[in-house]
């Protein structure tokens, strides 16, 4: 019986889910996601702002021609799409590489713990 499964009736208590918050494998898993998000955020964060006060305040730096009618305006504008997409993908694979793995060890031993106690109660309920 897996805490995946959606009629399973069992619920682990929720002490249980405290524990593994606090385990190690939760905590590493919260640093490594923070440490990738955090700053990429902030990174994307500044780009796209100063897109936008360019775009406002700096008329004849962002009309400034670079070939044909394509400017700097635009070609930063699509930037901000290119850039999105980017960070998109460096994510997934990210998370493919350093979350996932660390997600399924800690949902492993919550299936794991979830059994345990299901063994301990009466008539396959969990205890709490």
């Amino acid at each position: 019986m897996s805490i995946n499964d959606p009629g399973s009736g069992a619920s682990p208590a929720i002490s249980h889910f405290e524990e593994v918050e606090q385990s190690e494998p939760f905590v590493r898993l919260k640093r490594r996601h923070r440490s990738f998000v955090f700053p990429l955020a902030i990174a994307f964060l500044l780009w796209y702002f100063a897109y936008v006060l360019l775009a406002d305040y700096a008329h004849d730096f962002m009309s400034t021609p670079v070939f044909g009618n394509i400017n700097v305006g635009l070609l930063m504008g699509l930037g901000q799409f290119v850039t999105t997409f980017a960070i998109t993908t460096w994510y997934v694979s990210y998370a493919n590489r350093r979350l996932d793995p660390l997600a399924t060890e800690i949902r492993s031993g919550l299936d794991d713990g979830l059994a345990a106690r299901n063994a301990a109660g009466t008539n396959g309920e969990a205890t709490r």
